[in-house]
């Protein structure tokens, strides 16, 4: 009985010298400005808080790419995301649209090319603008 208790300190005693930090250094460690959070992110690491991308498998020399099968969540985010840059492709051809002198310049009014100026004997009425020109 006695050597079965000296063992079972020993062994206690052992296991608990083995401990890489006392309790009470690693709670204090918690609020260390080393560990991020959401109010101190890590500075060191450029992609805190966005979804790590995995490398596409390949095979034969990078000649083939296997299709990677989405779960139904993240393929709903990857359909949003392509919408979105397909709106903002839209956008941007749009905006290159209206730079065009039809809609920039003032003297187009509405047509597509520039209507011709004539003298006020010679003025046709225009179906177009409803204007005499």
């Amino acid at each position: 009985m006695n050597k079965k208790c000296f063992v079972y300190i020993i062994a206690v005693v052992f296991l608990a010298s083995c401990q890489k930090q006392p309790i009470s250094q690693s709670q204090s460690n918690l609020n260390s400005p080393q560990n991020p959070s959401s109010l101190n992110p890590d500075a060191s690491n450029p992609n805190y808080g966005q979804r790590p991308t995995q490398p596409q498998e390949t095979w034969f020399f990078g000649v083939f790419k296997k299709k990677k099968k989405l779960s139904w969540g993240d393929q709903l985010i990857a359909e949003y995301e392509d919408r979105m840059k397909q709106n903002a492709k839209d956008k941007r051809k749009q905006a290159k649209e209206m730079e065009k002198p039809q809609y920039s310049d003032w003297t187009y009014f509405g047509h597509k090319r520039k209507p011709k100026k004539r003298s006020p004997d010679k003025m046709k009425y225009c179906d177009e603008c409803g204007i005499r020109h």
